[in-house]
């Protein structure tokens, strides 16, 4: 196995672009892992939830970063759902181009989406007043439930 990568190491050096990928460490998006600001609301097996609130303009924003093995792009943003006792509260999200960040360290994607939301929507997602969290984007949902 280390013959294989000593291989790559000489074929990167020489410029072989798909050697310098496999042989390259991101330790940018490793940093933003590492360092995400807020709480975790929700987690399962295909993610986590962290949330930290943000007042500007009279406009109290929701940021959302989700650490997840799912690469999420979209260009027509996403939904927020948020499901309590049978109901459903939707938040759409204000940034409507998604991208996520792929750490090839830890082989997870982050990807990083604010949202406007109302006080009593803050309140929910403070207290923790909800079961489920889905993150709807395209045609794909990433579940979540409450920590």
């Amino acid at each position: 196995m280390d013959f294989f990568k000593t291989i790559d190491k000489i074929r990167a050096a020489f410029g072989n672009i798909s050697a310098m990928e496999r042989t390259h460490v991101d330790t940018f998006t490793e940093n933003l892992i590492a360092n995400i600001k807020g709480e975790m609301i929700a987690a399962s097996n295909f993610g986590q939830c962290f949330v930290a609130f943000q007042n500007l303009a009279d406009y109290e924003f929701l940021n959302v970063e989700i650490l997840s093995g799912t690469n999420i792009k979209t260009y027509n943003g996403c939904l927020l759902c948020f499901s309590c006792n049978g109901k459903d509260i939707d938040i759409a999200s204000d940034t409507q181009e998604i991208t996520s960040d792929y750490s090839n360290v830890s082989n997870r994607w982050l990807t990083k989406i604010s949202f406007i939301v109302t006080p009593d929507e803050k309140q929910m997602i403070l207290q923790k007043n909800f079961e489920t969290l889905h993150l709807q984007y395209k045609s794909k949902a990433l579940p979540l439930k409450t920590k």
